[in-house]
């Protein structure tokens, strides 16, 4: 009888919906239905007095609308089911202005009825949320009793359009969608548009002029940015003060937490994209989601070429040679290659609030990259007159290919803000790599007089498990508790062998031969208490963690090992509200950062003897304490400011040093780049970043940060370099055009600056060792970059995108390094003036109810399950 009375209700409201709506809209669309930016998720459960469930009662969700023709307010359904077995009712994709008005009815209880208002409504004593703060798109009812009165929905906000950049005092939240520069391109030509990131030619990420923790959806990954495709990520988190809930790893620079698409719509919907750059080097893929009654089903799959172009200078002078000797260098490098990224996601929704997730990424690469490198060597004096010069010619292959699996629980407790979360993450990858050495010495005239040849094979993997539960108490609606647990084991294997020719063969090297395996295990636990008086908010969290590291050079069998006890980090943040939206932060978090097992490893490597590395098992953590004062304003048409000033202090600072050893290859004093602790850093500074709608078709984002910084190696022989003033700008501008164009460009400068400690690996032209960051700096640089896009066909479901990147070739990296041994200066320029063409499609997206119509059931039944 309930479905017989609610099926005539359907027909009488679709009607009077359909009367009103132009072109026989169906009921759904335009405001009442699946249209763009309908993603609120309303559900709960009925039950009787007695707390059992209530089955087969109706239930109907409802919006007052202007009739267009009479000018009369009348009532029209937006969406309508029938409850479970279990009593459960869910509707997705509701409107996201208005109210509603929710109406149940079954035979034999009472009817009830509620008004659902999306205006944020303060409770007494409660603070105001943060300006750009996101509200969760999926609200519980709880149990919802039909013998009393029902229990008063919580209000809630929904924005419909995530604007290009969302501030709040804790972190920013970069949209990617918004950033048409990216297309095509990679995770670095992402971060390249983030406020407060700088990412300079060679791939370095840095923060705050450090190195930040990278995380992909809130966990620790082995994929580097360059293996992750742009069109692949949602948002980029920027948390450069983290609470005692992140993992304490990562140093003081702060969080970039990587949010990668996932659907949210009941339907089918979907993307796929092509793009080709100047050198011919092409990038496609494409995007299919699926969600329909209790799954949800995502894949992607994307892959990038690449055909890279990089040129360098080095000049040098040599102090301790005698006669002292100038040496000047030039390199061309060439990459060819490519990615293939997968990616493939199933949400099962047991219940309303039960949901379980699997997540599966694979990534496979090869890159062949070819380098030549012109050196010659001249003494400053006549006396012992020297000049020589040679060639060098390096081919080389890169493989790897990684794999990786999540597993994810989430129960949300009839208790509004009560849940748990448990995440498993597994990923590993393997790689292997060879590189062929030709060097050929030099005549005055340029003739060959010698050869060298010398050849590198190595092979690696690496497995991560990460395994996290979280849980959220509610005492109040302003307070609550947030505990949680963590352990993350990690194993790498490396062996990497060198071979020198001899005339007849290629005969391994035994002292240049590196090969170990190590594992590294860190286990946490932390607790946090958040509550709020009136405008005054706090958050207070302890973090406790422990780690062990343990190696073994596998052709040696020495073994070393390091046992960390554990170690508390705290952290407090205060927040007060003020009048005319205006909010303060004060915030301090204690930090770590372990050394890696690249810098742990007690082995030479001399695979490439132009850029010799060593680690230093003897490294210990470094520790940051960060104070950090923010403030926020927000003025009329969501125009933001927001201003931070910052203190880090770091004790046992692990950065880079230069030493000398004997290449047992040559016999020679060859140079050695290690790592050290030094006795401390500090990095000071203030940073503004402001977010401006100027007109309806323009808005411009500008982030600057000014900081001086300095690194203590007073326990080393080396001079300590003396403190450095720098500011770092990057301003982004966004013109919405008629005719569906689109115009974005994007300026960033970095001034001179220190150089960035805690970067991993060689990386860079050879012979660009940087002992520490104290012993050298960066010139001034910046660069310009220019995107056009065109959208058309119906509801701009295609789009093609034209970008340029360093128009003016100006994004040069210009280095000076100083040391006891030399001096240094070199410059480097990557891939200027790159062009890319992109096309994008997308389809299902403004008619994601299309499956549920094609139902013989009608949108009633076909809503009715759907979690």
């Amino acid at each position: 009888m309930n479905k017989i009375l609610l099926l005539l209700a359907v027909i009488i409201y679709t009607g009077s919906a359909m009367a009103q709506m132009p072109g026989g809209m169906p009921v759904g669309m335009g405001g009442n239905g699946t249209g763009p930016g309908n993603i609120g998720h309303l559900y709960g459960k009925l039950t009787d007095a007695d707390g059992k469930p209530v089955s087969d009662a109706s239930v109907m969700l409802m919006r007052k609308k202007t009739d267009s023709v009479t000018k009369k307010i009348k009532e029209v359904l937006v969406k309508a089911m029938i409850t479970k077995a279990n009593g459960d009712f869910s509707f997705d994709e509701l409107p996201v202005k208005g109210n509603l008005q929710l109406k149940i009815s079954s035979s034999g209880y009472k009817a009830a009825e509620q008004t659902v208002s999306f205006m944020p409504k303060m409770e007494p004593g409660a603070a105001k949320p943060a300006a750009g703060a996101m509200p969760s798109f999926d609200k519980d009812l709880g149990n919802i009793k039909l013998t009393t009165d029902s229990k008063q929905l919580q209000d809630v906000t929904i924005t419909s359009v995530a604007p290009p950049i969302r501030l709040s005092a804790d972190k920013k939240i970069f949209n990617v969608e918004k950033n048409i520069m990216s297309a095509g391109g990679t995770g670095l030509d992402v971060m390249r548009n983030v406020p407060s990131v700088n990412v300079d030619i060679d791939g370095n990420v840095t923060l705050r002029n450090a190195a930040p923790q990278i995380l992909v959806d809130g966990r620790p990954t082995t994929l580097t940015l360059d293996q992750i495709p742009a069109d692949a990520i949602e948002s980029v988190e920027v948390i450069t003060n983290p609470s005692a809930k992140y993992d304490a790893s990562g140093g003081g620079a702060g969080i970039l937490n990587i949010v990668l698409k996932k659907n949210k719509k009941t339907g089918y919907n979907g993307n796929v994209r092509a793009g080709v750059d100047k050198r011919g080097a092409v990038n496609g893929g494409g995007d299919f989601s699926f969600r329909q009654n209790k799954f949800n089903f995502t894949a992607a799959v994307n892959v990038n070429q690449n055909k890279g172009r990089t040129t360098g200078t080095t000049e040098r002078l040599n102090l301790l040679d005698t006669p002292q000797t100038s040496v000047n260098q030039s390199n061309y490098n060439r990459t060819t290659g490519g990615f293939l990224f997968g990616k493939f996601g199933l949400d099962y929704f047991v219940t309303n609030r039960t949901t379980l997730s699997l997540t599966g990424i694979r990534v496979h690469g090869q890159f062949n990259p070819h380098e030549n490198i012109d050196i010659s060597t001249d003494s400053l004096f006549n006396s012992g007159k020297i000049s020589t010069a040679s060639n060098r010619v390096t081919a080389g292959s890169r493989e790897f290919n990684g794999q990786g699996l999540v597993f994810g629980l989430k129960h949300i407790f009839p208790k509004e803000g009560e849940e748990i979360t448990v995440d498993a993450n597994l990923f590993s990858g393997r790689n292997k790599n060879n590189s062929l050495y030709t060097t050929n010495f030099l005549s005055k005239s340029g003739t060959v007089t010698n050869t060298e040849l010398q050849k590198a094979i190595g092979s690696g993997s690496d497995k991560n498990f990460v395994i996290q539960t979280d849980y959220v108490l509610p005492f109040s609606k302003i307070t609550k508790l947030e505990a949680g647990a963590r352990a993350a084991i990690r194993s790498r294997i490396n062996a990497n062998n060198n071979y020198i020719y001899n005339g007849n063969e290629y005969q391994l090297i035994p002292s240049a031969v590196s090969n170990y395996q190590n594992s590294d295990n860190v286990y946490a636990a932390y607790t946090t208490l958040s509550s709020s008086i009136k405008n005054f908010s706090y958050k207070v969290g302890l973090r406790a963690e422990h780690s062990d590291y343990t190696g073994t050079l596998t052709n040696t069998g020495e073994k070393f090992k390091n046992s960390y006890p554990v170690s508390l980090f705290p952290s407090v943040f205060l927040s007060q509200q003020l009048s005319n939206k205006q909010q303060l932060q004060l915030s301090y978090s204690r930090r770590i950062n372990r050394p890696n097992f690249f810098q742990l490893i007690p082995f030479t490597d001399y695979t490439d003897k132009l850029n010799i590395t060593k680690g230093n098992p003897n490294l210990v953590p470094e520790f940051t304490q960060s104070l950090e004062l923010s403030y926020l304003k927000t003025f009329k048409g969501n125009n933001s400011f927001l201003a931070s000033v910052y203190y880090k202090h770091t004790v046992n600072l692990i950065t880079r040093y230069l030493t000398q050893e004997v290449d047992p290859v040559s016999g020679t004093n060859q140079l050695i780049n290690t790592y050290i602790n030094a006795n401390s850093s500090y990095s000071t500074g203030a940073e503004a970043t402001a977010q401006n709608y100027l007109t309806k078709w323009w808005d411009i984002s500008t982030n600057v940060n000014v900081y001086n910084s300095k690194v203590n190696t007073s326990n080393v022989t080396a001079a300590s370099q003396g403190a450095l003033w720098s500011m770092f700008g990057k301003f982004n501008s966004n013109f919405k055009l008629p005719k569906n164009y689109a115009i974005q460009l994007t300026t960033t400068y970095q001034s001179k600056t220190n150089l960035p400690v805690n970067t991993n690996g060689g990386g860079g032209p050879p012979w660009m060792q940087s002992q520490s960051s104290s012993q050298g700096y960066i010139l001034p640089s910046w660069g310009m970059d220019l995107a056009f896009k065109k959208s058309f066909l119906k509801n701009n479901a295609a789009a093609i995108t034209l970008s340029i990147s360093d128009i003016f070739k100006t994004r040069v990296s210009n280095q000076y390094s100083s040391s006891e041994y030399f001096t240094q200066t070199y410059n480097r320029l990557r891939d200027p003036q790159m062009v890319r063409l992109n096309f994008s499609y997308r389809f299902g997206k403004i008619d994601a109810s299309l499956f549920k119509r094609k139902s013989n059931k009608g949108e009633m039944n076909a809503t009715e399950g759907v979690q």
